[in-house]
């Protein structure tokens, strides 16, 4: 019998049984070279539900052209970002929608594209939107943050004012992990970006570079006051390092802030993000890399902070939602993650700063990029416009 533990909670699950049979998995390879895991999280493989069974009805909303993210205004309309760089400004109903005008191209190359999209805490009264992109400048490439406001008139839309207000560092001349993602803190006195390694490993331990690091600004995207790092050394704007493709990012109800990131081969992780930690990548993973090198797992006390959950096989996580809403009462303080390498949505149930067991639903075989709590309560997923999916958006409400 194997027991692995998934933060605090102990699992057991018989050696013989499958995947596909809400089993607790390792890899083939793994499992044959007899590597313990470290003791304080679990690779977790949840089974999908049959489709019978699902708590959820979906419905179509809309269809986009490889949508990356969005966000609902107060009035229930949305703003959706595609990869090549459109930002539209879709109906509550999906069906009327005009392209924003005033967001300037992006390298929409590999992973690159037109972004994350969040609104200001006072969206009603300054009409503030952030963007993220990818965009070439200096070195290479690199993710930037922008910000403008949103005017209409006229039927049409645009973006005044949008100017970059933060750049990562350094460029390079890669198309990968840009990661990119925004929240702000639940005062509205922070907003955090997320910035990829961009596939050059070492970047998320170097002192001086914002890749692979979580950040702290301030709505300005000045690096915040009082960062923990700051007085080590560090770039002024990190909150905390050893990161990989951080591809989701979002406070919970109690002010904790959660972070779920692509591991290297495998090893997809969900993080409690803490000030000043270093969370070991490269140094640590529980995935190993893709060219059939070990990387050493996370450990007790080996001074990295290990994951709440992660995944083997990888699940390619993207988006992350905490759900706080009325339809799904049972959900309240659960994550909720797209998967994009096994297509479907997870839900991962918090428990303060500990994680359970994860569910998982196929959602038609698409390839979930994001996922988003609607003004109604409902579950907004986009899929992600790629290898059979479609980049609908579709609307997850209560089965009848």
């Amino acid at each position: 019998m194997r027991v692995l533990s998934l933060a605090g909670i102990t699992l057991l699950a018989l050696l013989g049984c499958s995947a596909s049979s809400n089993a607790v998995a390792t890899n083939e390879a793994e499992a044959a070279q007899g590597r313990s895991r470290a003791a304080d999280a679990a690779s977790v493989h949840a089974a999908p539900t049959p489709e019978g069974t699902r708590p959820f009805q979906t419905a179509v909303v809309a269809d986009f052209q490889a949508p990356w993210a969005m966000t609902f205004l107060p009035d229930r309309r949305m703003l959706v970002t595609e990869k090549a760089g459109q930002l539209l400004l879709v109906g509550a109903d999906g069906r009327q929608r005009v392209q924003v005008a005033g967001v300037p191209p992006v390298d929409s190359e590999g992973q690159g594209g037109l972004m994350d999209v969040v609104l200001h805490p006072q969206f009603a009264s300054n009409g503030q939107v952030y963007l993220s992109a990818s965009q070439r400048g200096p070195g290479g490439k690199g993710v930037v943050l922008m910000r403008g406001r949103l005017v209409e008139a006229g039927g049409a839309a645009r973006l005044d004012g949008l100017a970059t207000i933060f750049r990562a560092t350094p460029f390079i001349e890669d198309s990968g992990h840009y990661s990119g993602r925004i929240a702000f803190s639940p005062d509205g006195q922070h907003l955090f970006f997320t910035n990829g390694e961009r596939q050059q490993f070492e970047p998320a331990q170097d002192k001086r570079a914002t890749l692979g690091k979580v950040l702290r600004l301030t709505p300005d995207g000045r690096p915040a006051p009082g960062n923990p790092l700051a007085a080590q050394g560090f770039h002024p704007a990190i909150w905390s390092y050893g990161h990989r493709n951080l591809l989701g990012i979002a406070f919970d109800g109690a002010g904790n802030l959660w972070q779920q990131e692509m591991g290297p081969r495998h090893g997809d992780e969900l993080n409690l993000v803490l000030p000043g930690r270093n969370y070991g990548y490269p140094r640590v993973s529980n995935g190993d890399h893709y060219d059939g090198r070990n990387s050493p797992d996370h450990k007790a006390g080996d001074g990295y902070e290990a994951p709440k959950v992660w995944w083997n096989p990888a699940i390619s996580p993207a988006g992350l939602m905490i759900y706080s809403g009325s339809l799904f009462p049972q959900w309240r303080g659960s994550a909720f993650i797209g998967a994009m390498n096994e297509p479907g949505v997870v839900r991962v149930p918090l428990n303060g700063t500990s994680a359970g067991q994860p569910q998982f639903w196929d959602i038609d075989g698409a390839r979930i990029r994001e996922v988003e709590q609607g003004p109604d309560g409902a579950i907004y997923l986009l899929e992600d416009g790629r290898r059979s999916s479609q980049g609908r958006l579709l609307r997850l409400t209560p089965s009848r």
